[in-house]
């Protein structure tokens, strides 16, 4: 299995074989993992829904911190719709069904009521829809 590893430069991204690691990938390996253990254990089991896809720390960190930066009074909605969703996608992943982010992005703007109609507009023209991540949109 190739890993993806950044040079010390930190420019480039590199594939190694495990057993091409040295000391410090397995380091760097251990102390991702442990912070993982410590941010899944810390969490309920909704937000667990929303990063059990993540696959580093910093990952999980973004995509928790995204998701509750600026609340307001429709979070009920986007957040249940969020969980409903994430499970959904969370059980696909583990049939081996991989969907683009980018197309997950699309379904959830294109499931969102009439009233939403403005906001879905102003979310598709201010932002790139081929970068933009289910939890940022979630955020905005």
């Amino acid at each position: 299995m190739l890993t993806p590893r950044k040079d010390p430069h930190g420019c480039c991204v590199k594939l190694r074989r495990r057993k091409e690691y040295n000391d410090a990938d397995r380091k760097d390996i251990e102390k991702n993992f442990r912070a993982k253990k410590i941010l899944v254990c810390g969490i309920g089991p909704n937000e667990y829904n929303r990063i059990s896809a993540c696959q580093s720390v910093k990952e999980i960190w973004e995509a928790l911190q995204t998701a509750h930066e600026g609340t307001t009074q429709d979070d009920e909605f986007i957040q249940d719709m969020h969980t409903r969703f994430t499970s959904i996608i969370n059980e696909l992943h583990s049939l081996g069904e991989i969907i683009p982010r980018n197309k997950l992005v699309r379904k959830i703007l294109s499931v969102l009521p009439g009233s939403w109609e403005s906001k879905v507009n102003a979310i598709t023209e201010a932002k790139d829809l081929q970068e933009l991540t289910i939890d940022e949109l979630v955020g905005i």
